[in-house]
Order: C-alpha cells, then structure tokens, then sequence
C-alpha cells in the first residue's frame, strides 16, 4: 500500500513540473554547438525542442534545402538533449558534424532544461512564447508538417 502512495505522489510531483500554458518560461543558459552560449530571453517566440536523434532529424529534415539563418529570422530556435548521448561519440563525432548545420543547435548536454517542458521521447516540441510566456504547445511528428508551420512564421 505504501508504495502505491509514494508512487501516486512521484507521479503528482513529476506532473505539477511540466510548464503550463500562460506560465514564463524560467532564463537558462545553453552553448551551441560552436561553445557560444545563449541565455533564454523575453525575444524568442519559438523554441524547438527534441528529446532523441529522432527529434534532431525530424528538424533537420523540415530545415532542409533553408538557408543560415532561417530559424533566427523567425525569432526561433532549437534545444536539443544529448544527455544520453556517451561523451566521447558527442565531442568526437556528433557536435562536429553538427557544425556543418545552417541553423543553432543549443545542447543540453545535462538535461537541466529539456525535462522541464515535458518534450515527448520522439518527434519535436513547438513552444509558442509570447514574451517569454508559454502560449501554445504542440508535437510534431513530421517533417512536412513542421515545415509548414515554420514557413507560416513572418520573418
């Protein structure tokens, strides 16, 4: 009986976590895949956020063929967790090839900003700020689709 008690107040406490429409968005501060950082600020309007490769190359897909800087004319840009990833595969191999990119890639590299929007494991998270408030949220799971809804965005 105990353990279903604890286990229904982990469940509340993990849930009363997730960012809420209408709530701010708490400043963090991220490095890109060139070691530049970037602090969370009241200008973004989009964040993107994926929790797997999947997610990664979901986006790459919808960005591909847009020129540098597409996502940053939009006021948007893109969180990825690689957390998971091991060490020595991200500095050797995954970072660098993300480089070749034309667009930001901010790295969690210790899930201390990913798990607080509760970004589904596949697919891309759309966190629609106004401000630095949460005023939509939505998952994509397509490449087409998400691309659509970027190139919707005015630059």
């Amino acid at each position: 009986m105990k353990s279903w008690i604890l286990l229904g107040l982990a469940l509340l406490v993990g849930s009363a976590q997730a960012l809420e429409t209408g709530e701010h968005l708490a400043p963090w501060t991220l490095n890109d895949q060139f070691e530049r950082p970037y602090t969370l600020d009241d200008n973004l309007r989009i964040l993107l956020v994926a929790r797997s490769m999947g997610g990664a190359k979901l986006l790459g897909a919808a960005l591909d063929g847009q020129p540098k800087g597409y996502l940053e004319a939009r006021q948007a840009l893109f969180v990825a967790d690689i957390s998971r990833m091991p060490g020595l595969i991200g500095k050797l191999f995954a970072i660098p090839a993300m480089r070749d990119y034309s667009y930001r890639v901010l790295l969690d590299r210790e899930a201390q900003v990913v798990p607080q929007y509760a970004a589904p494991e596949e697919g891309v998270l759309w966190l629609q700020l106004d401000k630095g408030v949460l005023r939509e949220r939505q998952v994509f799971t397509d490449a087409t689709a998400l691309r659509a809804a970027l190139e919707r965005i005015a630059p």
